[in-house]
């Protein structure tokens, strides 16, 4: 049976379509999805199956097909371009602000090259903008929320923060070495793309054009239920208090998390075309959904 007639028959008999979501387990990711898998929303005949895992593991499911739709690295999209679309809804984008290393003393980008650095994975974005930003140096992968007390303890002589960490190292003792935010947008005055969504191609044009739809809604429903949304991001804010969580949203989900502008989309070609001329990704295709 095709799937325009599995989708035939499902709608025939008012059956759902199960389609496994997975994010991390962020108040970002969280905010966007809430409408969408909290009935928000009109979703039709999807039923939304969960699954949170940090940003890393995420970029290995993707590898293996796993999810239908899925938050993933833009650092990774390179190796996953043969399964899965690219949707210009849901992205994670900095202007002049990212991903932060950080030391136990003041440090330039220089001694970094010397140095042991914790990072949160090799497929994530924030790891391709720190060897661009630097070049080549030892790293030591750990688990994001691992990062900080590897660094206050000397197990790592730096690390490279995600998530929360960008707000709350100072309150750890550390120093900033460099924010490769706003490294590249000295270099080249584009928004920094650290997280994108993508939807499985085999799905068919159909089911993607309406996942992409949905999506689109959710993040819009979010933005305009702020509060709302809030109170439900909070319950994966790992302990920030209320004006951290809010800051934190406002700097990845915004105008460019409804839909990538073409300054966006500027800012994510150049940076994976960087990364191809330096032989850090593989050769590739864009190919994104609509809005």
């Amino acid at each position: 049976m095709t799937r325009n007639e599995q989708r035939a028959t499902r709608n025939r008999y008012n059956l759902s379509m199960k389609i496994l979501v997975a994010h991390s387990p962020d108040p970002d990711d969280a905010f966007m999805f809430y409408a969408m898998v909290r009935g928000k929303i009109e979703t039709g005949q999807y039923e939304f199956i969960q699954v949170y895992q940090d940003i890393q593991t995420l970029n290995r499911m993707c590898m293996a097909g796993e999810p239908d739709l899925s938050a993933a690295s833009a650092a990774a999209y390179p190796l996953l371009w043969e399964k899965y679309l690219l949707m210009r809804a849901g992205a994670s984008v900095g202007k002049a602000y990212g991903p932060i290393i950080v030391a136990r003393e003041r440090l330039s980008p220089d001694d970094l090259k010397g140095l042991l650095v914790a990072v949160p994975g090799k497929m994530t974005t924030a790891f391709l903008a720190a060897r661009l930003a630097v070049g080549e140096f030892r790293h030591l992968v750990l688990p994001f929320d691992r990062i900080i007390p590897a660094v206050r303890s000397g197990t790592a002589d730096a690390g490279l923060l995600i998530h929360e960490g960008q707000l709350t190292y100072e309150n750890e003792g550390l120093s900033k070495v460099i924010d490769l935010g706003e490294w590249w947008d000295g270099e080249t005055g584009l928004p920094l793309v650290l997280g994108v969504n993508l939807v499985k191609k085999s799905l068919g044009a159909e089911a993607i054009a309406d996942l992409t739809r949905i999506l689109s809604r959710s993040i819009s429903y979010a933005l305009t239920h702020r509060e709302e949304a809030l109170a439900y991001a909070a319950g994966f804010g790992r302990g920030l208090d209320p004006k951290a969580l809010g800051r934190f949203v406002e700097m990845y989900v915004n105008q460019q998390t409804e839909a990538m502008d073409e300054e966006a989309l500027r800012g994510l070609s150049e940076l994976l075309g960087r990364a191809r001329e330096r032989g850090f990704v593989p050769e590739f295709q864009v190919e994104i959904t609509g809005k």
